[in-house]
């Protein structure tokens, strides 16, 4: 029988294990009655911090998320180890903030997305999935999911939301496949720690590069992308531009960038692949949503994000000595949250390792907990996830996904290449 103290999160074994196998163990970290500190991972560019908690049940990991002023994203980043210089500065995004300043950057994104081109990215999103299926319909009948379909709608919205050229696409594309490679080799060299920051740090500056050259054109010819939107005077309430108004420097306008491209693209392209697979591996879910695609389409999208949970944890670090749940937590204490563990608490789902798109309630966390660190394009997500669905069991019924191929990695739980027939 699997113990608690067997069970080693650190170790990249135990995240090559099969999915079921992580389930098993996470099912006996949530019913352990305290939680357990790992050391950090030995990671080149960095030197090892003194550990971590694992906060594996829904209810720690709410707690958490509701409570910043006490379980910080600031101090550090949310990665395990803490980031170093260089890189924090190209990776410092909103993630990584804490009020006022992340209340301040969250507050001119918010204001970015206004109604106007909510609306027009919603019809571009009905537009590019519609062109992507008839690419595949006009096919062979096989292919590779993610290369076809999977990666490029997220990606081609969020460049055109931002006012990025398509020509920059596969740039943009390799930069986050490299930022988000976990342990996975075909993505990030596993030679000197120079060679593996060097990497990073050239990923990275692609993608800052890129939008800050177009912020400082869109500054001097302002036109109705995000981008002008984001690095422009507020639009006041008489309708006039403020020249006091809150607006993104260049360093904040890259770190955005990365972290929509990243998080966006990545998190999206992740449930969209790992959806079809699930609808091919569950027959009669995918027969229940095609006999009532508009009643049941929002369900599914919420189970397919519980159920896969693109993004593995997050870290939040303890401000001050208190408790979460009766847990003794010091200053200073760093704690993961598993959304991936949460997502599967028996206590909250009932049998929660069922895929069901009927599933009511469903409080999952597959977008973050509670808090203001809650995902800022959760509507976007689920507005892509939604159409490409429809779109494709519309047009293409037959489409079944082949045996994944996954991302080696303990933060996303992504797929490298899914093959398809139809």
């Amino acid at each position: 029988m699997l113990k608690a103290e067997d069970i080693n999160l650190t170790d990249w074994d135990f995240w090559r294990r099969p999915h079921d196998h992580r389930h098993e163990a996470f099912g006996v970290l949530r019913r352990h009655p305290r939680l357990i500190r790992y050391d950090e991972p030995e990671v080149v560019i960095v030197e090892q911090g003194p550990g971590y908690y694992a906060l594996t049940r829904h209810a720690d990991v709410v707690e958490a998320s509701r409570r910043p002023q006490d379980f910080c994203s600031g101090r550090g980043t949310i990665s395990i180890p803490d980031m170093p210089g260089d890189l924090h500065e190209y990776f410092g995004s909103m993630i990584n903030m804490d009020d006022p300043r992340h209340a301040k950057i969250r507050r001119i994104v918010s204001r970015a997305f206004s109604p106007r081109m909510i609306q027009r990215f919603e019809d571009k999103v009905e537009a590019v999935a519609a062109e992507l299926v008839d690419g595949i319909a006009a096919g062979h009948g096989t292919g590779d999911f993610v290369q076809d379909v999977a990666a490029r709608l997220p990606l081609k919205i969020i460049c055109d939301m931002m006012g990025i050229g398509e020509e920059h696409y596969g740039a943009v594309l390799d930069a986050t496949n490299v930022i988000l490679a976990g342990n996975d080799a075909e993505f990030l060299p596993t030679g000197s720690a120079e060679e593996m920051a060097m990497a990073l740090l050239g990923a990275g500056e692609t993608l800052k590069g890129l939008v800050e050259e177009l912020g400082r054109r869109r500054r001097a010819e302002p036109t109705d992308d995000l981008t002008s939107a984001l690095v422009n005077a507020e639009v006041g309430s008489g309708g006039g531009t403020e020249q006091g108004g809150e607006s993104l420097t260049d360093q904040e306008l890259g770190s955005f960038f990365i972290l929509l491209v990243v998080a966006g693209n990545e998190t999206t392209r992740n449930a969209i692949a790992h959806g079809l697979d699930l609808f091919t591996r569950h027959p009669e879910q995918r027969a229940l949503l095609t006999a009532d695609f508009d009643g049941r389409v929002a369900g599914a999208v919420e189970e397919i994000v519980r159920y896969v949970s693109p993004v593995i944890w997050m870290r939040r670090t303890a401000t001050r000595d208190t408790t979460l749940n009766e847990h003794e937590i010091k200053e200073g204490d760093k704690l993961v949250l598993y959304y991936w563990s949460a997502n599967r608490d028996e206590s909250v789902f009932t049998d929660p390792e069922k895929f069901d798109i009927l599933r009511d309630p469903n409080p999952h966390v597959g977008f973050g907990g509670p808090g203001p660190h809650f995902c800022l394009g959760a509507h976007l997500a689920r507005r892509e996830i939604t159409v490409m669905f429809r779109e494709l069991l519309r047009r293409v019924p037959e489409i079944r996904a082949g045996e994944p191929e996954r991302l080696e990695s303990n933060f996303i739980n992504g797929i490298k290449r899914l093959p398809y027939t139809f």
